[in-house]
């Protein structure tokens, strides 16, 4: 049987991955909007999240993942290209694209988060934002990356 304070800790893990993967998505959301619309970063972001009711600590992760992603955009393209054997990174689709970006931002710029959660949530996200193929596409580029990052941004 569980304890009270066990459920509580599991019902707290539930409620943080949940808001976690809820700010991957709007990062996703926002990352597709700005490269689709042409808008400064700045611009997307005073639009945004206008009338969504979002709690602080999702919204504070989207930018964050948003800005991180815009500001390292070389690098992480970089990234992509390097591994991405036989697709060129304009051929692919918008949203596996920007996905990617999201998720090696995350990789590789937040360390505490373990890579193995990081790709299973993109794995997750490109099941509902992408099309057919993209999972296994996705799974495999960022696994590939995964495997050259230092021990402790990689994970297990």
């Amino acid at each position: 049987m569980t304890s009270n304070k066990q459920n509580s800790s599991l019902v707290s893990r539930h409620l943080i991955m949940g808001s976690r993967r809820k700010s991957r998505e709007l990062a996703l959301q926002m990352l597709y909007q700005w490269e689709v619309g042409g808008h400064s970063p700045a611009q997307l972001l005073s639009q945004f999240f206008i009338g969504k009711a979002l709690d602080a600590d999702v919204e504070s992760y989207a930018r964050s993942l948003f800005e991180g992603a815009v500001s390292h955009l070389e690098e992480l393209d970089r990234l992509v290209r390097d591994h991405a054997q036989n697709w060129r990174l304009e051929r692919m689709a918008a949203v596996d694209r920007n996905l990617l970006r999201v998720a090696l931002y995350e990789l590789v710029h937040h360390p505490e988060t373990p890579a193995p959660v990081v790709i299973n949530e993109a794995l997750e996200i490109a099941r509902r934002f992408s099309g057919e193929g993209s999972v296994e596409f996705v799974n495999g580029i960022l696994d590939g990356i995964r495997k050259t990052l230092p021990a402790s941004e990689a994970g297990p």
